[in-house]
């Protein structure tokens, strides 16, 4: 009979849950209906459903209707014995080394986006009955690990899982969403864990993560994410950093999984674009590698609920005895090919434990006063937009109140916090994809997303120039962030460079048009003033539409941010999270846009 054994976060007791087992081909078709829980078993293929890239192996999205929920102790869940033999990766190291590599120069390098996950899959062989060995792991399980979100096993009757998940996806009760990026992976005991706070790559990777979870919270909840952390998240073998998002939503909890799909701590970002990048470097299917398990049900007042961690740290065992162990590493640009080899062993040995090994002896918590206010100094310099909680209208300007604006969106979901924002400003805000037509409005913003802007013949750009041009040719106000702003400069006659180290998840501090401002970067390319600028970073130079403004990075030229007669850019994200005076940088570069404007007309 199809079962599952679910340990949450915190309880004392293990959820049994038994019931019948129905697939379904979309998210929208899992049933749900008052009274009978279901708990979804969500493959990565789903993500086809929003249009992006996939390698497509035909796992199906399972869902166990549930019949009966009883209580048992932790203690009727024994540690057992079982016998794992014949294991080793199905790529070898130099094969995933070469792929980290190839990534890093030729995705990363070139623009495609600021991280991305790739995966490789141990595999071994369970002796005996494989809802025993499973049954016996995950008594091991719950006796060795700590930290999980859930520890569970799930027997569909043609497959089983079982595994100790760190992280909650999503998950929605009294209305409020919730969201847990987490990033970042120290080994226990292979040194100190402040040195650890203290990387750059492991904080920066965190903050990316942040960035891309709070996109999608800007698209489940009416008001966006507010941030709460860093926290350490301390298991057996690993700790981790996250943060917790949280925002009140009233959609579909089917429809939140959709729009969620899925965590950036497995995928990358942006989002789009790290799924056409995860195909084309592993070229095969993940299965249930990245997917989610997600029990959704209705609560006393007959709100619907959901509760999803992802599924990682698991083990997937075939009715022959097949097992298999998928991990991931996230490239980022200071990645190196040893260190991320070196991570996928380590987060395969944390779920390999639960089959070959004893339960590690309980150690003393990494957390100190220390640790604490290392974690604490991540957030000195973030955007206290997304950090703190405020009065509905406190930021708006008289400008701008009332104001309409039509984001045209490159791929990159950035789109949807910077809605939030101009939101908060006193816009009205439609968010259009590129390939879309434009709708009338008083400021047409041409938002960021992945590839090189020189690239004409890509049918995304080529669309992006002509509306540009067509913008900058009736004189109505335009506003450019990051690729919006490369094919703005273009469009200007300012040349096109490559960075020779990719700015991605950077905060810098700035000159901007005389003001000291710290923004957080995401690109690959930008446009040049030609030359360095010892002598100070504001340049005007001549163009067909007149002098522009340059603020410009005294050291290389490079354009940070542009500004003229009814347009202005950016070349970083003023909706980041690593942004500390985005919103500020919006007030002041719109609020000449629109000061005089009267009525919208029809563009693009």
């Amino acid at each position: 009979m199809p079962f599952a054994l679910l340990h949450r976060d915190g309880a004392d007791h293990v959820e049994v849950l038994t019931g019948t087992v129905v697939t379904a081909e979309t998210l929208a078709a899992i049933p749900l209906e008052p009274g009978r829980p279901v708990l979804a078993v969500i493959p990565f293929r789903q993500i086809a459903e929003r249009g992006f890239d996939c390698v497509d192996d035909a796992t199906p999205l399972e869902c166990l209707l549930v019949d009966s929920i009883e209580r048992q102790p932790l203690d009727a869940f024994p540690p057992g014995d079982l016998t794992v033999r014949d294991g080793g990766f199905d790529i070898s190291d130099d094969e995933y080394g070469t792929i980290v590599e190839r990534v890093l120069r030729d995705e990363i390098g070139h623009g495609e986006g600021a991280n991305f996950v790739i995966h490789r899959t141990w595999t071994g062989t369970v002796d005996g009955d494989p809802v025993e060995a499973a049954r016996a792991a995950f008594g091991r399980l719950l006796a060795s690990e700590q930290g999980t979100y859930w520890t569970f096993l799930v027997h569909t009757g043609t497959r089983t899982l079982v595994g100790a998940t760190p992280e909650r996806h999503v998950s929605v009760t009294d209305g409020i969403v919730m969201m847990n990026p987490i990033s970042g992976t120290f080994r226990n005991g292979s040194g100190d864990i402040l040195d650890f706070l203290r990387d750059p790559k492991e904080i920066e990777e965190l903050y990316m993560v942040l960035d891309e979870e709070l996109k999608m919270m800007a698209t489940v909840a009416e008001h966006g994410g507010q941030v709460a952390g860093p926290f350490l998240k301390e298991m057996a073998h690993l700790t981790h950093t996250e943060y917790l998002l949280a925002g009140r939503g009233s959609l579909d909890v089917r429809d939140v999984l959709r729009e969620t799909m899925f965590a950036p701590t497995v995928t990358g970002s942006p989002i789009e674009n790290a799924c056409r990048v995860i195909a084309r470097h592993e070229q095969r299917g993940r299965r249930y590698y990245a997917g989610v398990l997600a029990l959704l049900d209705h609560d006393s007042a007959g709100r619907q609920t959901l509760d999803a961690p992802i599924l990682i740290r698991t083990a997937e065992i075939a009715p022959d005895g097949t097992l298999r162990i998928p991990v991931g590493a996230t490239l980022v640009r200071h990645s190196t090919a040893a260190g991320e080899i070196a991570e996928t062993h380590t987060k395969a040995a944390g779920i390999l434990g639960a089959f070959t090994s004893s339960p590690p002896s309980v150690r003393e918590s990494a957390r100190s006063p220390e640790a604490e206010q290392l974690l604490a100094a991540r957030n000195t310099d973030l955007a206290r937009f997304w950090l703190d909680s405020r009065q509905p209208g406190a930021l708006e300007v008289p400008a701008l109140t009332g104001r309409t604006a039509v984001i045209v969106d490159g791929e990159d979901t950035f789109t949807a916090m910077l809605a939030h924002q101009l939101k908060a400003l006193g816009l009205s805000v439609t968010v259009v994809p590129w390939s879309a037509p434009v709708p009338p409005a008083d400021l047409v913003v041409v938002g960021p997303g992945p590839g090189d802007p020189a690239d004409t013949t890509d049918p995304k750009m080529a669309t992006l120039h002509a509306l540009v041009r067509s913008l900058l040719a009736a004189g109505r106000p335009l506003f450019a962030v990051c690729l919006g702003q490369q094919v703005l400069a273009s469009v200007l006659g300012l040349p096109l460079v490559r960075r020779d180290s990719p700015y991605q998840g950077l905060a810098r501090d700035v000159d901007l048009f005389g003001a000291h401002r710290r923004v957080g970067f995401y690109s690959s390319f930008a446009a040049t003033a030609g030359s360095p600028s010892p002598g100070g970073a504001r340049r005007v130079v001549a163009s067909p539409q007149g002098d522009v403004e340059l603020a410009c990075d005294p050291a290389d030229g490079l354009i940070h941010a542009l500004r003229g007669t009814r347009f202005a850019g950016v070349q970083f994200h003023p909706e980041s999270v690593l942004s500390r005076d985005g919103i500020d940088v919006l007030r002041d570069l719109l609020t000449p846009l629109l000061s005089d404007v009267v009525s919208p007309v029809v563009n693009g």
